[in-house]
């Protein structure tokens, strides 16, 4: 019995420690525009255009992007690569070797990624939303970048040319618990080469992407909530007739 707590105590921790060694950069709240079609048509192009030639959505078609608003003509005229068809799934054509070879890694698959990142300090949405917003430029890195939401990541910044490039600042700072070890702190960023769009473009073109993400892990997420609602209000007037039918019948027995 002992041993058995012991197990159901380390099992019980294990998500905790996993938390604790990601890094705790604050997130930034991101609106939810997953019911605004123009956004969520504006992120589907910045996605297919950047996003898709590395990471696959395999839970999704193409056709289904009638569901906020395009029409076949216009997902196969914008969206489409030259050998893909409506109907097929957003795959890419990078085999996974070579993508290990050349990221480290197998870049994810970014169907539901934005359930995937959800957590206790903020929805998964916030957490896209501050993630691609905060690359710097970081020469120590094999891609030349790194992102202070996920330190040393393996993932180059594809929208730099958007955002322009930047350096992160950090100021040295004594540690709190212990004085004689010195912490560097996140001092801000530095612009160091302007990019096509203005901060506040590049923010807006970063939201509809993570609205994009967002609507993709779950297509009829509004759908799901409206339902709910009507069982929600079917139980509760189910549950008084049922209270009230059980109240007659003792009332008999008595």
């Amino acid at each position: 019995m002992k041993l058995l707590k012991k197990l159901i105590a380390v099992v019980a921790l294990v998500p905790a420690l996993s938390l604790a060694s990601e890094a705790t950069f604050p997130l930034d709240h991101v609106q939810d525009r997953t019911k605004d079609l123009s956004a969520l048509q504006n992120g589907a192009k910045l996605f297919v255009n950047n996003c898709l030639n590395c990471h696959a959505a395999s839970a999704m078609r193409y056709n289904r992007l009638k569901d906020i608003g395009l029409t076949d003509d216009q997902i196969r005229n914008n969206l489409l690569f030259t050998s893909d068809k409506v109907g097929d799934l957003m795959k890419v054509a990078m085999a996974p070797r070579d993508a290990k070879d050349w990221f480290g890694a197998v870049p994810p698959d970014l169907s539901v990624i934005a359930r995937a990142k959800a957590s206790g300090d903020g929805s998964g949405a916030d957490w896209l939303y501050t993630y691609l917003r905060t690359f710097y430029k970081d020469d120590t890195r094999p891609t030349g970048w790194n992102n202070m939401v996920f330190p040393n990541v393996g993932m180059p910044h594809v929208m730099w040319e958007s955002q322009g490039v930047r350096t992160a600042k950090f100021a040295e700072e004594k540690d709190a618990h212990d004085p004689s070890k010195v912490v560097h702190k996140f001092a801000g960023f530095e612009q160091v080469k302007p990019g096509k769009m203005s901060a506040i473009e590049f923010d807006n073109a970063t939201a509809d992407l993570v609205a994009y993400l967002a609507w993709m892990a779950e297509p009829a997420q509004h759908t799901r909530k409206r339902l709910g609602v009507w069982v929600l209000l079917f139980l509760g007037i189910f549950l008084i007739l049922a209270w009230r039918l059980n109240a007659s019948y003792w009332k008999e027995v008595k």
